[in-house]
């Protein structure tokens, strides 16, 4: 194997979201403090109303993530997959069909 086939072999296993995986680290961080933060606000009996409105901050928080994880994949994973094409594309486009009505449904 050459050293630009090992090369290529390298992106290839790399992820869609590898280039931006200290901020998907970042973001992740601060909603599972703000997780913590919920549960706090439990032990310390604070208001329903506003122990709802946290978690309904780390639920839009959560879906963020997955979008941008969602369009990264699309954007590497997958158009790269439909570029080779074959059946490898077809996986592909169906896995990322699931994931998004996963995301639909959550």
């Amino acid at each position: 194997m050459t050293e630009v086939d090992m090369a290529e072999s390298n992106d290839a296993a790399l992820h869609g979201y590898s280039t931006n995986k200290d901020n998907y680290a970042k973001r992740l961080r601060r909603i599972e403090g703000q997780v913590r933060g919920i549960a706090k606000m439990i032990d310390d009996d604070k208001y329903c109303i506003d122990v709802l409105t946290q978690i309904s901050a780390v639920n839009s928080a959560l879906q963020s993530v997955a979008l941008g994880l969602l369009d990264e994949h699309l954007g590497h994973c997958v158009s790269h997959a439909v570029a080779e094409g074959g059946d490898e594309a077809e996986r592909k486009l169906a896995e990322a069909s699931a994931a998004i009505a996963r995301l639909v449904r959550s």
